[in-house]
């Protein structure tokens, strides 16, 4: 039986949604160990100067628990 943890992330990106998403897993992946499965919950940007400064995700990140078996 696999046990599965679910860690809440917000990233950004000066480039689009989908590199925020990059940048998020990989970041994740950087600290948690067997990250299965990202699903992005929601999307936002900033606007400076009447135009999109910046994409942010909120992502929800989920890994496998390891333990001894």
């Amino acid at each position: 039986m696999s046990v599965m943890k679910v860690i809440e992330i917000m990233s950004s990106s000066d480039k689009s949604w989908e590199d925020a998403t990059r940048k998020a897993v990989a970041k994740t992946a950087n600290s948690v160990n067997h990250v299965r499965s990202a699903f992005v919950q929601s999307q936002s940007v900033t606007v400076k100067g009447g135009e999109v400064n910046e994409y942010r995700v909120n992502l929800k990140i989920t890994f496998e628990v390891k333990g001894d078996h």
